[in-house]
This record gives structure tokens, sequence and C-alpha cells, in this order.
């Protein structure tokens, strides 16, 4: 293991969440701070970093597969693993054969780590007990792309639902300063950055940990002490939405109408097992709430399929409680057993085959769906921030309410809010022309 030159590569390759891609970019800029020149990791590189996810069996599988794929481009490049997985399973992840594995507690230390296992040719393992963080791990984020940026504001959850092991790779509630947050805001927006996207583990618990907060009142400080054109909220469990973060998105000019709200079943009796503190009636009504005070809010749901014990019956049941809620936009997911986690001592659990079917009918709905969302707005000019990149001859960007839209026009238009009719809905967003109608 040596490096070719003075300037030593380092490449990333990010599964999972946007907190994973938040953290990612946070170490990105470490490495840089450090000299380090970051590369595409189909690039050749004398350091590759993969940040895991683990929530399903096939995120660890991925996992696996990039690093094979690195010890493919360069044998003598140092393969380092950091996230859920390597909080979750270092030794599984050492008997691989890679150079470090970093905890979620050591993220901060990440190149002295790299460059003591450089040194001393010697694999490490360095992964502390999560559940010790009581402090919220400043990784502030530099280096990236000026239209969207995101903001990590809290770590760890504390709801053990039945399927899910992240709350054991993250650990206990731990909120950032809500001054820390309003501060990166305001730098970012001196940037040039238009929109941030606010995340967290158990985004919808900020502030619990410190007794006199909530996420209500970090989005109120955001949109009264800054001037950010854009302030979107990532994903936030039903049973956070209090009215009065709904009146947040409702009525604040510069949040964005769209809500992503984790449904997972749309069937009060796979909800209980799953051990989801809300019914599809509280659902309902946080829906009706939001619609009533903002009617072209999007929302959007994750919708998990094959958990143990669900019956044909009550995946139909799920699938109509889906198409009533008219989501804008589905994720589907496959029930994934994780040892350790209650749901995987269940009985009755489904067969691959039938989750995979189920999956089918899912995505099918959620495409038809989102095409109904999408044709709502044609002939409505909608603002769209358009992105810095093209997607081949097409600009693309998103509206407010998460539409993306394809148009055409010059490089002039990247990275502003700008005016677009939208003339034509597919599942996959909506194509339109720069102007009013």
């Amino acid at each position: 293991m040596r490096w070719d030159d003075m300037s030593p590569k380092v490449a990333f390759a990010t599964l999972g969440c946007k907190v994973n891609q938040y953290d990612s970019e946070a170490m990105e800029g470490l490495f840089r701070e450090a000299g380090y020149e970051v590369v595409d990791f189909s690039s050749p590189a004398d350091v590759y970093v993969v940040n895991t996810c683990t929530v399903t069996h096939r995120s660890d599988a991925k996992a696996r597969q990039l690093l094979r794929r690195a010890a493919r481009t360069n044998p003598a490049a140092l393969r380092v693993v950091a996230g859920c997985y390597a909080q979750v399973s270092p030794a599984e992840l050492a008997a691989m054969g890679v150079d470090l594995v970093v905890g979620l507690d050591r993220r901060g230390e990440i190149v002295r780590l790299v460059e003591q296992v450089r040194r001393s040719r010697d694999p490490l393992v360095a992964v502390g007990d999560v559940w010790r963080m009581e402090e919220f791990e400043e990784l502030p984020v530099t280096g990236r792309s000026r239209t969207r940026a995101t903001i990590k504001v809290q770590e760890g959850c504390d709801e053990f639902c039945a399927y899910c092991i992240v709350p054991y790779a993250r650990g206990r509630i731990r909120s950032r300063d809500p001054e820390r947050v309003v501060e990166e805001v305001r730098r970012l927006e001196a940037a040039g950055f238009h929109e941030v996207v606010i995340t967290g583990v158990h985004l919808g618990a900020y502030g619990r940990d410190r007794g006199d907060l909530s996420l209500e009142d970090l989005v109120r400080r955001i949109h009264a002490s800054t001037g950010i054109e854009r302030i979107r909220l990532s994903s936030v469990e039903p049973m956070d939405i209090t009215p009065g973060l709904v009146d947040c998105v409702t009525t604040l000019e510069r949040v964005c109408p769209h809500m992503h709200i984790p449904l997972q079943s749309g069937c009060d009796e796979t909800l209980a097992r799953m051990r989801r503190r809300y019914t599809t009636e509280d659902f309902r009504r946080l829906v009706a709430a939001l619609r009533e005070g903002r009617p072209d809010i999007a929302i959007s749901t994750d919708l998990m399929v094959g958990f143990p014990g669900e019956t044909e019956e009550e995946f139909e049941r799920s699938l109509a409680f889906v198409e009533e809620m008219a989501f804008s936009r589905l994720h589907v997911f496959r029930y994934s057993r994780r040892k350790g986690t209650p749901a995987a001592r269940l009985p009755d659990q489904v067969p691959a085959e039938v989750k995979a079917e189920r999956s089918r009918r899912a995505l099918a709905l959620g495409e038809r769906l989102a095409l109904d969302f999408h044709r709502r707005f044609l002939g409505q000019s909608l603002e769209v921030l358009v992105e810095e990149e093209r997607e081949g001859e097409f600009l693309q960007g998103l509206t407010g309410n998460y539409i993306r839209v394809f148009l055409r026009g010059s490089d002039e238009l990247m990275n502003r809010l700008v005016p677009v009719t939208l003339t034509r809905a597919t599942p996959e967003g909506a194509w339109g022309k720069i102007g009013e109608g």
C-alpha cells in the first residue's frame, strides 16, 4: 500500500439515505482538507470508502460488491468501510479483508485512521459503542454543488420498530444545536444555494433530547433567520407530525409543499405487528389536514410488502389504502429479515416469491398514482429550481412540490428558479417550457 504521488486520491461510494449522503460529503471534505483529491469510485484511487446502509440484506450485498470492485480497480488501495453496516457487523467486514472499519463514533477521525493504517500496514477496526454517544457530531459539509444542499440536524432513533436495525446502528437520539443549523443555512445561502433539505435519522424527533425544542421550532427559526428560498423537509414519521408542524408546512411561504411520510402498511393489523405507533385513521386525518392547508402539496411515502404474517387480504387492504391516499410517489420495499430485530423471530415469514409479486403490484400502483399527481398540474406554471447538470440535451430540476421537470434551455438557467409551464406528464415527472403559458 503506497501513494502513487504527492496528492493521494480517495473515492467514495454511498448507499442508503440522505443522512448517509450528507455523512459522505462531510468525510469527503475532511479528505480534501488533508490534501486528497476526490475521484469517481470507478477510477483508480489510493483509498476507497464505502459508506454503507444495512436496512436490508440487499444493502449489505451491494456494499460487499462495491468492495470487491474496488479491489479489482486497484488491488494495492486501502479499502475502508463506514456507515451502518460497519457499525452493526464490524467483525464480518474485517473477515472480508478490508483495511479499515470505521464506526459512527470515529467518522471525524477517518483521515487520521487511514494514515495510521497506511503506515502500519495493519488492518484496523475502529468501532465503539454507539449507545455511549450523547452529543450530535458536527461534521460540516463543504464542496457541494450550489443548487440544493442537505443539512443533517439529528442522529439516532429510539423507536425500535419490529423490523428495523437502524436504532442498533445509529444509537439514541442526538439533536444538533439550532444556532449551528441556522449558521450553516446562512453560509450555504451566501455560497449560492437556493434550497436546503433538512434531514435526520428520525427527523421528527428533533429536539426531544434537548427538552425545549421541536422540529417545528427549528423550521420556524430557519425561516425567520435566513433568506434561503426553499426549505424542504425529508422523511418525517406520521406520529411526529404535530398540528404546529402542519401549520409550518402549509403556511410558511418558503417551506416546500412536500412531505415524505412513511406509511409502511395500509393495514392496521400489520402496523400493530410492525410496532408502528399509529393507525390508518390517524394517517388519514393527517393527510387531510395537510391537503386542506395546502391543496398542491405532494405527499410521498414508503410501503413495505411481505412483513411476517401479511396475508393476501391484508396486502389488498394496504394497497386500497395507498390508492385512497393518492400519494404523489411510492417507494416500495420488500421486508428483509434482519438478525437481532423482533420481526426476525416472528412466525409466518412470507416467501420470497410472494414478496416479489406483491412488490410488482405495488410498484405498478405507485406509477399510476405518480402519473395522476403530475397530470394535475398540466398547463400550470410552477417554479422550478434548475439543477447544474444536464440530462442529455435537456435541463432538469424540481418544483417545490417535488415534480421532476425536464425542459430545453441554455446553461444560463442552471442554478436558477424559473417559471415553467408543464406540458406533458409521465410517472417519472413532467416536461415543460419556460414561461407562464
